[in-house]
């Protein structure tokens, strides 16, 4: 039980930090149609901040289940990465049933505190870790839904600006940090402004923009910019 009740402190954090993020959600999902209880089982079935962006814009875009499927493909794919690398920690009470289920609750936080803590991973400290983050997640996205039927619409129209400068607080720091980044981003930006803009290429779905978008700046830069690995010098 102290393994539980330790991982329900570290995820105390990452709970309230969703539970904003979530808000906007509801309000986005609103705001695209969708009814209150549709955003909150998005919300309750899924784990995904910027997967969940992505499946409603191409929701309230009309866009097919292809574009849907390779778009959450290509967002969450670093998701299996994750769990690949969090496998190596867990203790040999963490068997493939338990996998299955608590693994739908990797998400980056979750997965960053969980890998920066010394023990070996408990089923106990995972499931706690994940409770607080998870309810908070749905429980932020109703908040936002049923504030977003309420709330006049200039007000509901202005909070859901927020998820933009939340994605730009994420990105601005790093492109400080290292212009490869920064350089991505520039590429990522014309891209897209180019998909909307120039004959013919504007006629594409925004939900294959965004995946062509990201994969193409992503792949210049692997091929520009490749990460040099670390070696460790011998004492």
């Amino acid at each position: 039980m102290k393994q539980f009740i330790q991982g329900l402190k570290d995820g105390s954090a990452i709970g309230i930090g969703y539970l904003s993020v979530s808000f906007t959600f509801g309000l986005a999902a609103v705001a695209s149609g969708l009814c209150w209880w549709e955003a909150l089982l998005v919300s309750m079935m899924n784990l995904t901040s910027a997967g969940q962006f992505a499946g409603i814009t191409i929701m309230a875009a009309a866009g097919s289940y292809l574009e849907m499927a390779v778009s959450q493909l290509v967002i969450n794919l670093r998701y299996a990465l994750m769990s690949i690398s969090l496998s190596q920690k867990v203790d040999h009470r963490f068997h493939a049933g338990r996998k299955m289920i608590l693994g739908f609750a990797v998400t980056d936080e979750i997965f960053a505190v969980a890998m920066s803590r010394e023990q070996e991973i408990s089923t106990l400290y995972f499931a706690g870790l994940a409770v607080l983050p998870y309810l908070g997640w749905t429980c932020g996205t109703l908040a936002g839904a049923v504030c977003g039927n309420i709330l006049p619409g200039n007000v509901s129209d202005a909070l859901g600006l927020a998820i933009y400068g939340m994605f730009i607080a994420i990105i601005v720091p790093a492109m400080k940090r290292d212009s490869r980044i920064l350089k991505i981003t520039l590429l990522a930006v014309i891209l897209s402004f180019g998909m909307y803009y120039l004959p013919g290429i504007s006629k594409i779905s925004s939900g294959f923009a965004v995946i062509i978008c990201a994969v193409a700046a992503s792949a210049a830069g692997a091929v520009c910019f490749p990460m040099e690995e670390e070696t460790q010098e011998e004492a």
